[in-house]
């Protein structure tokens, strides 16, 4: 009688990234079982980026550190920016990320990329209300509808997660390089010396983040003939409490025109709930009540009925990142029939706009 040897079932272990222009974070992940959330991280680490001459170093090195990575030969990725081809196209990453160069050094045999808020927007329906922080007083409730999730980061990101069929579609956005938008004369000021220094265009992202920080410092220092002498947003802030008077202007106009972005947003996905993730923000969210924040926010016109019932709320959650690229990576196992999902040849997981795979 021929021996009928059971059918290997794939690893249910995976490693999921999340990378970003000043750190990556990484995390060898499962589904989660009852009792768990939806994702279990089994372990997680932080890299600075500028540490390592790679995404392949830094996904060797974890692979090394952690025993419990033996076997695991999937990886799914959030990364800033957008894929075209084998590459992710972003200015903000300090090297480049080749797909195919990735699964050969690594041994890889699944890699999907996700663009990075496109994963938080899936990430931030997995998390406990006790990760995020309320900015609206008294507005807490969202009735249904699309949900927007902005971060401030090294770039400014953005997606909607838009309830579809008695499931979600994400859409991912590059809002960031949309064009700045002024709402004061002495914004006006501003966006005049950032066109003198670039030349041209200035992306909202060149205010709105960590590198936008410290454009506004160095604007409101030359439009007062004053001597900047801070380059790192973190110094600015700790300026700005110590009483700075220039640092003070740049972190509160930072605030003013991160609730003006928002509320732009808003008003064009027409979103009823709204998560801002980590970045930046959580070091400034002790400002934000001494802001206009909320006011630029509102300061929509005839938006402004709606907008005022948008309840806005902070993630402070290092795991996000990681946890929205598996819990998207998931979903399409799921809609792929389990062990199907990650066929070699080009027959992985169907894409959404912004994501890709080298299978």
């Amino acid at each position: 009688m021929n021996a009928v040897h059971p059918i290997a079932q794939p690893d249910p272990r995976f490693i999921a990234a999340d990378v970003g222009g000043t750190h990556t974070r990484v995390g060898l992940v499962r589904a989660g079982g009852p009792g768990e959330n939806a994702v279990a991280v089994l372990a997680h680490r932080k890299y600075v980026c500028a540490d390592y001459p790679s995404l392949a170093a830094i996904l060797a090195d974890f692979i090394a550190a952690n025993g419990g990575c033996a076997g695991v030969d999937r990886v799914a990725i959030a990364s800033a920016g957008v894929v075209l081809d084998d590459t992710v196209i972003n200015s903000n990453l300090p090297w480049r990320i080749s797909l195919s160069e990735l699964r050969r050094e690594l041994g890889l045999h699944d890699i999907l990329v996700i663009n990075d808020f496109q994963a938080a927007a899936h990430a931030a329906q997995c998390m406990d209300p006790s990760d995020s922080t309320l900015l609206t007083p008294g507005v807490a409730e969202s009735a249904p509808g699309p949900v927007l999730v902005v971060g401030p980061g090294t770039g400014l990101g953005a997606a909607v997660r838009i309830p579809h069929r008695g499931g979600t579609v994400v859409l991912p956005t590059e809002a960031g390089h949309t064009a700045f938008a002024p709402g004061n004369a002495r914004e006006i000021d501003i966006l005049r010396w950032l066109q003198q220094r670039s030349g041209g265009h200035v992306p909202t992202e060149q205010l709105v983040s960590g590198p936008g920080l410290v454009n506004l410092y160095d604007a409101i220092c030359a439009l007062d003939g004053i001597e900047p002498s801070l380059r790192a947003p973190a110094a600015i802030t700790e300026a700005a409490r110590r009483g700075d008077n220039a640092a003070g202007e740049a972190v509160l106009t930072f605030c003013a025109l991160l609730g003006s972005v928002i509320g732009d947003l808003i008003s064009v996905s027409s979103a009823k709930s709204v998560f801002i993730a980590g970045g930046l923000l959580p070091q400034l969210k002790d400002f934000l009540p001494h802001s206009t924040f909320q006011a630029r926010l509102l300061n929509k016109g005839v938006m402004h009925a709606a907008l005022e019932r948008v309840p806005v709320r902070l993630i402070e959650n290092e795991r996000l990142g990681v946890i929205g690229a598996a819990s998207w990576y998931l979903e399409y196992v799921q809609e792929q029939g389990g062990s199907n999902a990650a066929q070699p040849n080009g027959t992985g997981p169907r894409r959404e706009p912004g994501a890709a795979s080298d299978t």
